[in-house]
């Protein structure tokens, strides 16, 4: 597979990941081209592995957490609506869905990493392991608190929250 083809087919699902491991469409964008980039001048070397998106998808992880650490690239978050819809209305299920993503996006880098992987890119524990480079119980550990500690801020759904 040529180094163009690939970025075609998996170019959406790289986008995605990474929108979802940062909560930013723009900043994601950014990542994922500078994580192509570098994959460009390494191409041969990453297709004879083959497994290529197992390979991206761990530079991806690993160029989003280089970023997070440098100082000068944490954002301050918007503080939160103090004024919340009625639970019928779209905009109340969209803003209990941005709430988890704040959620989310608060949790430690690998916990939250594991989610991403786990949740919405459906990887299981072994694929997750060999994407973040470490073994399966580690991932199942992360898993665990991330979602003891989601578990412990999120409130209790109520009889009038829309189930899905």
């Amino acid at each position: 597979m040529t180094f163009e083809e690939y970025a075609y087919a998996r170019g959406p699902s790289l986008v995605r990941l990474a929108r979802l491991l940062t909560g930013d469409e723009h900043r994601a964008e950014d990542l994922v081209q500078d994580v192509l980039a570098r994959a460009y001048t390494r191409w041969r070397r990453i297709d004879r592995t083959g497994r290529p998106d197992l390979y991206v998808r761990r530079m991806l992880i690993n160029a989003h957490h280089s970023w997070w650490r440098r100082r000068s690239s944490h954002e301050v978050a918007v503080p939160v609506v103090a004024d919340v819809a009625g639970r019928t209305d779209t905009a109340a299920v969209l803003a209990e869905r941005d709430q988890m993503w704040r959620l989310v996006r608060a949790l430690p880098a690998r916990q939250r990493t594991v989610i991403v992987l786990r949740y919405y890119e459906d990887l299981d524990d072994a694929a997750i392991a060999e994407v973040m480079g470490c073994s399966a119980t580690t991932v199942r550990t992360h898993a665990k608190r991330a979602l003891a500690t989601l578990r412990a801020v999120t409130p209790a759904p109520t009889a009038t929250m829309e189930v899905r």
